[in-house]
C-alpha cells in the first residue's frame, strides 16, 4: 500500500491510496480533481473509488466531476450531504479494495457525519495507515462546528485512541506550528511541546509528507472551514 500525500488550496492534504500490485487506487478527501488527475496519471493507477471524511467543500468538491469523469467510480461516506454520494457507511464497517483493507470509524463532531478510515493490508510489513480528516491533526483536532467538546474527547480517546500505536496519521489539514504554538501557551515549560515545534518549523514536515506535500511549517490564516 503506497500512500501520496497531496497539498492542495490553502492548508489541505488529499490523498491517493495505490494497491501496488493491481495499480487500482482510492482517493481520500478529493478536493481539486484536476491535481488528483495529474498525480493518477502520473502514477499510473486506475481510481476505483472516493473516500470523503465529511461534506465541507474543501474536502468533497471535487466528487462530482470526478464522478463524471471516471463512470463507475464510488463513493464513500457517512453523510447524506456528500456530494455524489453512491455508498454510506456506518461505524466498524469494513471496505475491501484488492489487498488494502478499510475499517469505517464514526468521529461525529466536526461535523454531524465525520468519517475516519482506518486502512492495512493484511500480510503487510508496513504499518497501518489512519485518514483522520479534521478530527485529529499534528497537536491538535478540528473546530466543533456540529458537535460537542464530549464527542470530540470520545472520538479521540476511544475511537482512535484505540488504534495501534504504530498507526500512520495523515489529516485532512497542515496546522502543525498553529497547533503547537497554541499549546506551548497553555503549557510553556512543556519540553515534548517545545522540542515537536522545533521538529515542524525546521521542515521535517516536508521530508515526512515527500515531494507532493507541503513546504513546511506555515501557519494558518486566520480564518477556514477547516
Amino acid at each position: 500500500m503506497k500512500v501520496k500525500v497531496i497539498s492542495v488550496l490553502e492548508d489541505n492534504y488529499m490523498y491517493l491510496v495505490i494497491e501496488e500490485s493491481t495499480r487500482d487506487a482510492v482517493a481520500v478527501d478529493a478536493a481539486v480533481p484536476k491535481r488528483l488527475l495529474e498525480i493518477i496519471r502520473k502514477e499510473d493507477v486506475v481510481l476505483r473509488a472516493i473516500l470523503t471524511t465529511h461534506h465541507h467543500w474543501d474536502h468533497a468538491r471535487g466528487n462530482e466531476e470526478l464522478a463524471r469523469l471516471c463512470p463507475g467510480l464510488r463513493v464513500y461516506g457517512a453523510d447524506e450531504r456528500i456530494g455524489a454520494l453512491t455508498h454510506k457507511v456506518t461505524h466498524n464497517q469494513e471496505l475491501t479494495f484488492g489487498a488494502i483493507r478499510v475499517r469505517c470509524l464514526f468521529t461525529p463532531c466536526h461535523t454531524s457525519g465525520h468519517m475516519c478510515y482506518f486502512m492495512w493490508e493484511d500480510g503487510s510489513p508496513d504499518a497501518p495507515a489512519l485518514f483522520s480528516g479534521d478530527t485529529l491533526f499534528v497537536g491538535g483536532c478540528g473546530k466543533f462546528f456540529e458537535g460537542t467538546a464530549e464527542q470530540m474527547y470520545t472520538n479521540l480517546s476511544q475511537i482512535l485512541g484505540a488504534l495501534p500505536k504504530e498507526t500512520k496519521v495523515f489529516c485532512g489539514h497542515e496546522c502543525t506550528v498553529r497547533n503547537l504554538k497554541f499549546a506551548l501557551k497553555v503549557e510553556p515549560e512543556n519540553e515534548i511541546v517545545k522540542k515537536k515545534l522545533a521538529w515542524a518549523k525546521g521542515g521535517a514536515l516536508a521530508e515526512v509528507h515527500g515531494q507532493d506535500g507541503p513546504s513546511g511549517g506555515a501557519e494558518d490564516p486566520p480564518h477556514r472551514e477547516g
